[in-house]
């Protein structure tokens, strides 16, 4: 299947380190964050990316266009740097078109925008583009493929570490837990989809507004609970955490992990009204 991923984002919450790249060019370790999602996609065998431009997509194109392939890959250098021999590459294999879908547009526009580019295709993925979980993928498509769903979504639960106040009469508080202790679930931003999704989504609609609730209302909408590992990162203290994991066990890298992801961390629930 293909893999929409939405790029357009421009960080405004990490000002000050991505000041001039676009969110998904945002590095962990030497490799950006889109790059690391990319690779999670590839690993379960999808291949073909159809990556949705916005701010300073020119950053994103060139990143590929001029991609160093020795950065993250072992190769034997020989006669004076006239001969380089990889031992192995990461996306020469890849597919990957670039699609220029608007500086403002919102991620249900730049869907609409790439709609010519999957024709034919009965279902497809699609992704934020600044999140990473280890959430066994297979799993995932399976479900949705047996529903009768037009779309899914990921949820997890919220990592930021606000309370919850819980507040009783005379504002008497009753109860203070952690926001990740509570039975709160979040758009975890990885979708399967149906391409009839592109019946549902008018002009300038956001995708999880009016489309996603016209599924709700026709029961047409699935979610997975999932317990284990899902980060975003919108914050510059996320790149951090994602920067210390990933220089020790790096949950989301699956590409070099042995077996599967623990599936029993994943629950199908169905969206209603």
């Amino acid at each position: 299947m293909k893999v929409v991923l939405f790029c357009g984002g421009a960080g405004m919450r990490l000002r000050g380190y991505a000041d001039d790249i676009p969110k998904p060019m945002v590095q962990i370790g030497t490799r950006p964050i889109l790059w690391h999602l990319m690779k999670y996609y590839a690993h379960f065998g999808h291949k073909d990316f159809i990556l949705c431009l916005g701010y300073r997509g020119n950053c994103i194109k060139d990143y590929f266009l001029h991609y160093d392939e020795s950065v993250s890959n072992d190769f034997v250098w020989s006669k004076g740097g006239q001969h380089i021999q990889y031992l192995n590459k990461d996306i020469d294999d890849w597919t990957i078109t670039f699609v220029e879908t608007g500086t403002n547009s919102n991620v249900g526009q730049r869907l609409k925008a790439v709609e010519p580019y999957l024709q034919g295709e009965e279902m497809f993925l699609a992704n934020y583009g600044d999140g990473l979980s280890d959430v066994y993928l297979p799993k995932l498509v399976d479900a949705f493929r047996a529903s009768d769903a037009v779309a899914s979504l990921l949820l997890v639960q919220p990592t930021a570490t606000f309370d919850i106040v819980n507040v009783g009469q005379g504002g008497v508080v009753s109860d203070i837990r952690a926001l990740s202790r509570t039975d709160i679930w979040i758009n975890g931003g990885f979708f399967v989809m149906r391409n009839e999704i592109f019946r549902h989504v008018m002009p300038g609609e956001e995708l999880v507004r009016e489309p996603f609730q016209r599924l709700i209302e026709k029961q047409a909408l699935l979610a997975y609970k999932y317990q284990g590992f899902w980060q975003c990162m919108d914050t510059f203290k996320d790149k951090q955490q994602l920067e210390e994991l990933n220089q020790g066990s790096a949950p989301w890298k699956v590409w070099n992990h042995t077996g599967n992801s623990d599936s029993n961390h994943c629950e199908t629930i169905s969206a209603r009204a």
